[in-house]
């Protein structure tokens, strides 16, 4: 049975364990085209998964293309809170808030 990172003869140190990972954000310059203008917005990094568009109903839609987009800008707390939540609630960070 083949060892998955470990060549023949060769230990492993602590190092060769560890991982680096790099935050994956949304991108600003990469905003899809259906979202309507303001502070939130959906990136082309989104996968679909819907999570949004039930996290925050009504704030989030999903286009014909099978992609998230921002449909209503919130516009109380309550509804802030919930784009929020839909942010960090997204699975691939696609969901960014430019804080316009």
């Amino acid at each position: 049975m083949a060892k998955i990172g470990r060549e023949k003869g060769k230990k492993l140190d602590r190092k060769s364990y560890r991982l680096t990972l790099f935050p994956i954000m949304a991108d600003k310059s990469e905003k899809n085209e259906f979202n309507v203008p303001g502070k939130y917005y959906v990136d082309s990094q989104c996968i679909g998964c819907a999570l949004c568009s039930s996290t925050a109903e009504g704030l989030f839609d999903m286009s014909d293309t099978g992609m998230a987009y921002v449909k209503k800008q919130p516009t109380n707390d309550a509804e802030n809170a919930l784009c929020k939540e839909a942010l960090e609630s997204c699975p691939v960070q696609a969901i960014g808030d430019d804080g316009e």
